[in-house]
């Protein structure tokens, strides 16, 4: 095979075909295993069961002073592009945004993949577990708290509409995954990144994306600090997978993964990652 050819195929597939239908399978398994479970609890009686879970946190929140949500979305509410920019990054963070990342660092940071792939499914299976033992409405479902769907006004689809539903748990709020992600995403592009302006935007993606499911009234606080929690249980589980099989450790050295690209994997030296 031509050196450059080679180069390609040791980029696109750095651990080879096999391996790289795996993590397609895993991921598949996971998206499957939501909705599977989207089915499970969107029944009216897990619809009373979330207006009621949604508002003990909001009584939760009320007791710590920290019921803030209803009056940011207020602050805001004269500035759509605001609002707009808010509702696509909403819309994207979990796709488009989730997807390419980790798209990337299988590509481009290999030896570190593994690591956030665990973290990334463990922390997924919790939050499945969460949706249904704490099915809980988002705050677009409480207009008389002085809530607004921002996300609807932007797309002009409600998010309640079949289509959306048949896609998505509209009760899935505990934990906030938006949130979890965007840590499991942001930490770990923050220290593979070599330029000092990525590893600040990543460093402070959390922060915006916690600012994006309140200004949307997509998420309370108190879904968003659970969201972290179960991103920090999953990160700790990936430490301990590491600990057993050294292969998925994160290896936080760009430069080093940057010089294992150019040349083609061999098994006879490379350990299969799995």
């Amino acid at each position: 095979m031509p050196p450059r050819a080679s180069t390609l195929q040791a980029r696109l597939f750095p651990q080879g075909y096999v391996d790289l239908g795996r993590q397609l399978l895993l991921f598949a398994a996971a998206y499957y295993a939501y909705r599977y479970t989207r089915g499970w609890v969107n029944t009216p009686e897990s619809a009373a069961a979330a207006f009621d879970n949604a508002r003990a946190l909001i009584d939760v929140e009320r007791a710590l002073n920290v019921f803030i949500e209803p009056g940011v979305q207020a602050l805001l509410a004269g500035n759509q592009w605001v609002l707009d920019a808010a509702s696509w990054v909403y819309i994207n963070a979990q796709t488009t945004v989730t997807l390419g990342c980790l798209v990337w660092i299988y590509l481009f940071r290999n030896k570190s993949f593994y690591f956030v792939r665990n973290m990334f499914l463990t922390a997924f299976f919790l939050a499945l577990v969460g949706y249904v033992l704490y099915p809980a409405a988002p705050p677009r479902f409480f207009p008389e708290w002085g809530f607004h769907d921002t996300v609807e006004d932007f797309t002009n689809i409600p998010q309640d509409s079949v289509t959306i539903d048949a896609l998505f748990n509209p009760y899935a709020a505990v934990p906030s995954m938006h949130v979890g992600f965007s840590l499991m995403i942001g930490w770990p592009l923050a220290i593979l990144c070599k330029h000092r302006p990525v590893k600040i935007f990543w460093a402070t993606y959390p922060l915006l994306v916690t600012f994006v499911i309140v200004v949307t009234a997509n998420h309370f606080l108190a879904d968003a600090f659970l969201g972290a929690l179960t991103a920090g249980a999953g990160a700790i589980v990936a430490l301990v997978l590491a600990q057993l099989r050294p292969v998925w450790a994160f290896r936080g050295d760009p430069e080093a993964d940057d010089a294992v690209a150019v040349r083609v994997p061999s098994a006879a030296t490379e350990p299969a990652a799995a």
